[in-house]
């Protein structure tokens, strides 16, 4: 008799967990805000970091704009963190080739900020991948009314 209640609590256990697991990816990818992408229509690493974004399990909307610098001006990007797009996804800014795995950890810590930036055009960076550069170490910068500080530390698209 007790076998057969271990047998019924392992079974009852295991099918829970192989529910768990069964459902559990679809609804992270689900959490996941649609993220806006503002890019001017020339720019070419700008679409490589959307990719980098959509194979990471966002749902990204780009839209091209030749005035990228008055988006920049209206969301309160600082001059000095400015790089080639801006994007908004959950309330936050985000500035340049900032790594889909900083975006999520913003989403989910929810620090009190205007947005993530990574300043300029790192090399290496999600979207600014050259053959035979090596990559580049750089910061994702959180920034806001409060001024500004570091998030995140990269080399390429490997966190530190």
């Amino acid at each position: 008799m007790n076998t057969m209640n271990m047998t019924r609590r392992s079974l009852v256990t295991g099918l829970a967990a192989g529910a768990l697991l069964v459902y559990s990816h679809p609804v992270r990818a689900q959490a996941l805000p649609k993220i806006v992408v503002s890019k001017d229509p020339t720019c070419g690493c700008c679409t490589g970091w959307v990719e980098h974004l959509r194979q990471a399990g966002f749902s990204a909307e780009v839209i091209e704009t030749p005035e990228i610098n008055r988006v920049k001006v209206r969301l309160g990007v600082p001059q000095d963190l400015a790089s080639c797009h801006t994007a908004e996804i959950g309330g936050y800014v985000i500035e340049g080739h900032v790594p889909a795995d900083a975006i999520r950890r913003l989403l989910a810590e929810k620090p009190t900020g205007k947005g993530l930036a990574v300043a300029g055009m790192p090399m290496g960076s999600p979207g600014m991948e050259m053959e035979g550069m090596a990559p580049e170490t750089y910061e994702v910068v959180l920034f806001g009314p409060s001024g500004q500080t570091t998030f995140a530390r990269y080399e390429g698209v490997r966190p530190l």
